[in-house]
């Protein structure tokens, strides 16, 4: 098997890079509650989860650019919904 194209260890930092901003967003919820600026924060964590599963686990990078395109504009329209729903929910 071929080493160097071994693409194992950026899963593993992937994974555990999401199960820190698990962490991170469980942690402000508890601390934080329902405050009013919440919705920024995890919308933001939101986008950089959506990124780090489309790049090492779905692979968007290597698919067809117009499949590539949908999921960017998908983690792109996702925090920004949940922000509006916020904004709009008062």
């Amino acid at each position: 098997m071929d080493k160097t194209n071994d693409k194992r260890p950026f899963a593993v930092f992937a994974w555990l890079g999401l199960l820190a901003l698990t962490l991170v967003s469980l942690a402000l919820g508890q601390r934080f509650g329902h405050a009013s600026w919440m919705p920024l924060p995890v919308a933001a964590i939101i986008w950089v989860k959506g990124a780090v599963v489309a790049r090492y686990f779905i692979e968007s990078h290597q698919a067809h650019p117009f499949i590539a395109w949908v999921i960017r504009v998908f983690i792109a329209l996702v925090p920004v919904a949940l922000i509006v729903t916020a904004l709009l929910g008062k």
